[in-house]
């Protein structure tokens, strides 16, 4: 067999969205407790790159799996809003991100931050600051505000540490949007030319100011890898789901380490791999899909169970407080999920005119 059929020879992402099975649910729950595990060390530690893979690959577990977030949510927001169109893409995306993050920070600042707090309770809850965190958090997706009084004595001292990738993925949501609007979010050549850009965009970053800020290098490699995965959408009656590709693109991120080449390699990479796990064949022969979708409440609720597990116990090591963290986060995920998420998903079906919930709907990261 020809090198060239091993890819040819394999199905087009429209023939593998045909079957019954994804593993889209069960990647996003494994890509949210790898958030956890992530953060389990720098919460205790206060060095972000004391966390897995960061001396191996220059980048921690949990931007890889925020990683693996977006590339999801590019597919399946796009295909959002080609099924749906505008008005009940944005109903769709409103009801999907907006009453769990508002919950969570309502949660956080007024029963966690109560608990919490050195301050005098009344004091707490009628102060400038509280209000300020629950405004920013909810209107700008500020992940960096400290509550009065709250987690003083940890390495750092916010309380919502993760929320700021909604930022970014509300960004990217607007863009499908906009592209809509104009008619370019089906145009194939369009969405080449969206990935190409924004790829170029980073190489010659990494070229010629290889030692940039981390913000404008995340301001490239989240939409990157949003775009990719929208695009592999797009195209999804070419591109096909071939292993083959797949560890061609592993081995060739791998032999670019150390050169400019190397960020934009493992961002595609990444994001046609987990792609591939979500809807290829072979990896769906024997998948299992969660009757609940925990992955957003364990990707709001983690960073502050570890915040508060560190404050009661701080001297205690990482790995000690990582598996209480993750059972409590998934407790209150589940709490999250039928409480909140569930009844808002119901009334997003209510809103556009259905009965069922489809599970392939995207959480944010």
């Amino acid at each position: 067999m020809r090198l060239p059929s091993l890819v040819t020879d394999a199905p087009t992402l429209s023939t593998a969205m045909g079957q019954e099975r994804n593993n889209f649910t069960l990647i996003r729950l494994l890509l949210a407790l790898a958030v956890v595990v992530s953060h389990a060390f720098s919460v205790t530690t206060g060095e972000v790159m004391d966390e897995p893979l960061a001396a191996w690959t220059g980048f921690t577990l949990g931007e890889h799996a925020v990683n693996g977030f977006f590339a999801i949510s590019g597919f399946l927001v796009t295909m959002s809003f080609d099924r749906r169109g505008w008005r009940d893409y944005v109903i769709a995306r409103s009801l999907r991100i907006t009453p769990g993050l508002i919950v969570a920070t309502l949660i956080v600042a007024l029963v966690l931050g109560g608990l919490m707090t050195r301050l005098p309770l009344m004091e707490y809850l009628t102060s400038d600051s509280l209000r300020r965190f629950i405004g920013a958090t909810l209107t700008s997706f500020k992940s960096n505000i400290a509550l009065p009084g709250v987690f003083v004595g940890n390495p750092f001292q916010f309380p919502m540490g993760t929320v700021w990738t909604l930022k970014y993925e509300v960004l990217c949501y607007v863009g499908v949007l906009g592209l809509g609007l104009v008619g370019l979010v089906r145009f194939r050549p369009a969405a080449l030319a969206l990935v190409a850009g924004l790829a170029m965009a980073l190489l010659v970053l990494d070229l010629i100011r290889p030692t940039a800020p981390k913000g404008l290098e995340t301001a490239l490699r989240l939409p990157l890898i949003f775009a990719f995965g929208g695009a592999l959408y797009v195209w999804r009656n070419r591109a096909r789901l071939s292993g083959f590709l797949l560890l061609f693109l592993v081995v060739a991120t791998g032999l670019a380490h150390g050169t400019f080449l190397y960020k934009t390699l493992l961002f595609v990479t990444s994001a046609y791999g987990v792609i591939w796990l979500a809807l290829a064949p072979v990896a769906t022969r024997w998948s299992w899909e969660p009757d609940a979708d925990l992955s957003y409440g364990t990707y709001l609720y983690g960073w502050p169970v570890q915040q508060a597990l560190h404050a009661v116990f701080p001297t205690a090591a990482a790995i000690v407080l990582l598996g209480p963290s993750l059972v409590i986060t998934l407790v209150v995920a589940a709490l999250s999920w039928y409480g909140v998420e569930k009844p808002a998903l119901s009334l997003k079906a209510k809103a556009l005119g259905r009965r069922t919930i489809k599970t392939i709907e995207p959480a944010a990261p």
